[in-house]
């Protein structure tokens, strides 16, 4: 159930007036139309925590009632009090031998609304932070995607299949098969750097993305296909090109296909990276980072942006990097750098306007290739965006550098001698005792703003590997090949001990591809972070979602522009960053300048 429509019109009439407007001059951006989200786990041997959807355009104020159904019998209210804070609650007095369904009714200016879809959790259920999704048998899987596939306000999952020919398949939300995608003979070289021209989720390359690409309310599923793909529907795709498809989410026909352009085809088939954003502000692109190698030795780079309108898929611009000098790497963020609601996509050493020119490029700063980076609001008290960088074999011994993101301007490098590659580098606030984000690479833990070694001994810094919001505090959680983990600057023990919230395998779940798992993201719940895995059988789809109780109100993150953005893109995968400063201290975050 769609609870926002229910209520829509008065929660906007409150938004445009006593709420206040958006403070931005741009248009409301279109985004999707979240449903609650509601998601119940065993929190103890005798307490179920229950976490629900703070929405992108709730009033101030809103406030919910929570709601159980106990062995299928009448809904009952369980909170004396209309609840204002954290969008969770702890029941502690459910007869956990039976199923307790529940949902929440949003309480505005006094007056309960239209409940909210219900999550049943089953009689004696696993005290697990889990929810756990069948899937049908198959071979291995390396991403997941999340989207409204069916419109129905709630996620659902699009997985690969790591098979020779490898396969797409679509699930609803609670396990039900949509349909399945045959990438084909084009698809059995998963050779890395040279491979098939249908191959999807290998290396750094994708192909693959999940969204709502016409702004109908339902995904739609972008993929790169080649001659032999067998659709949804059981369709062939037969031209001897390689092409973008459009499927339709619910049953992955295609609704339209576009050829790849052919500038470099001499050098063999494009491999992809695909991404969703707003280069104008207000409509979806699906945007294609797109190369080839040449001979045995550099690559072609083409990045290309799509609109689909429904029908027709028709490329909106083309850029091609030729002999400038552009540095890549292995990951591509879509945001809006400058502030003016229109998204821009940055690479690890240059970005490029929302219209296919280039913005500015790091090369004259000494960036080369590297293997990570970030776009996010790390110092709150610096106007817009900064960026954070490590390099890979960079002959001047550039390790890392941070710099602003919305021109460019490099405001700290760290240079090392006979530096090779600094393959990971992450940030996020973990440490309370300064104001901001810290970064981290290999060389010490750094307060990002003021260039502050603030933890000297590395054999103490936090492994950079992945962010995640968990515990429901202000300071970032961290996941490092299948361990959830927290780092304490006040905790005497070294990294290798670092204390620990939990372990996948402990609930049977493997990690997808390397040390990481499918999909990292806000798609239950509060405004948490959820992790999926497969189990071992890659039969079950692995949820984990936080156990904790917070008393932090945030509303989804999934309704933030940048976040959102960023779940449609994997690479290597990254953590994601919402557009504002979100960590210890930060002040509330302003309403999203969006529409449903």
């Amino acid at each position: 159930m769609k609870l926002l429509c229910v209520t829509a019109t008065a929660i906007l009439a409150l938004i445009t007036g006593a709420a206040g407007a958006p403070a931005q001059a741009a248009a409301a951006r279109p985004m999707e139309n979240l449903g609650r989200g509601v998601v119940a786990v065993r929190s103890g041997s005798a307490s179920v925590l229950v976490t629900w959807r703070l929405l992108g355009l709730d009033p101030d104020g809103l406030g919910f009632n929570v709601y159980r159904s106990t062995a299928g019998g009448a809904y009952v209210k369980l909170n004396a009090a209309v609840l204002t804070g954290g969008t969770n609650y702890t029941d502690t007095t459910a007869d956990l031998t039976k199923a307790n369904g529940y949902h929440v009714r949003p309480v505005l200016n006094g007056t309960e609304q239209a409940a909210s879809g219900a999550f049943t959790l089953t009689a004696n259920h696993a005290v697990e932070p889990v929810v756990r999704i069948p899937i049908r048998a198959g071979g291995p899987v390396k991403f997941t995607w999340a989207g409204d596939l069916d419109g129905d306000g709630e996620y659902d999952y699009v997985i690969d299949r790591q098979t020779s020919p490898q396969k797409l398949e679509a699930y609803r939300g609670d396990g039900r098969f949509l349909w399945s995608v045959d990438m084909g003979p084009n698809s059995t070289n998963q050779d890395n750097i040279e491979g098939g021209s249908a191959t999807i989720d290998v290396g750094h390359w994708d192909g693959v993305t999940v969204a709502d690409l016409d702004s109908d309310g339902r995904a739609e599923v972008a993929v790169r296909i080649a001659a032999g793909v067998t659709f949804g529907d059981g369709t062939r795709y037969t031209p001897d090109q390689q092409a973008i498809a459009i499927l339709d989410g619910r049953t992955g026909a295609p609704r339209a296909t576009a050829p790849v352009p052919t500038d470099y085809v001499a050098d063999g088939p494009m491999y992809a990276r695909f991404g969703v954003g707003y280069l104008d502000g207000v409509t979806p692109s699906l945007v294609a980072y797109m190369k080839n190698r040449v001979g045995n030795g550099g690559f072609n780079l083409m990045m290309t942006a799509w609109r689909f309108t429904g029908g027709t898929l028709t490329r909106q611009w083309k850029w091609l990097r030729g002999n400038q000098d552009m540095p890549d790497g292995h990951n591509t963020r879509i945001i809006d750098v400058d502030g003016d609601g229109k998204d821009e996509i940055a690479e690890i050493g240059f970005v490029l306007n929302g219209n296919g020119t280039v913005r500015y490029s790091l090369a004259g700063q000494g960036v080369i290739h590297g293997d990570r980076f970030h776009l996010a609001k790390m110092d709150p008290g610096r106007a817009g965006l900064q960026g954070y960088g490590v390099q890979q074999d960079n002959p001047s011994g550039l390790r890392e550098y941070y710099y602003d993101a919305a021109n460019g301007t490099m405001l700290w490098k760290h240079v090392e001698a006979g530096v090779g590659d600094v393959g990971r580098g992450m940030a996020g606030d973990i440490d309370p005792r300064f104001p901001g984000m810290e970064v981290w690479s290999f060389s010490g833990l750094y307060n990002a703003r003021g260039n502050q070694l603030t933890e000297p001994d590395t054999s103490r810094r936090p492994w950079p590997h992945l962010g995640l919001w968990w515990d429901g505090d202000l300071t970032m959680e961290l996941l490092n090949d299948g361990k959830f983990e927290k780092w304490n600057p006040a905790d005497p023990r070294p990294t290798n001990s670092l204390p620990r919230l939990l372990t996948i395998s402990g609930y049977g779940a493997v990690n997808a591809g390397g040390p990481n798992p499918a999909l990292v993201g806000d798609i239950l719940g509060d405004w948490r972070e959820e992790v999926v895995y497969t189990n071992a059988a890659h039969d079950q789809l692995i949820v984990f979602t936080t156990n904790q109780p917070s008393a932090t109100r945030l509303y989804t993150l999934a309704h933030n522009p940048a976040y959102r953005n960023a779940m449609t893109l994997k690479g290597y995968l990254q953590s994601h960053h919402v557009d504002y400063f979100l960590g210890a201290g930060m002040t509330k975050p302003p309403r999203p300048n969006i529409t449903y």
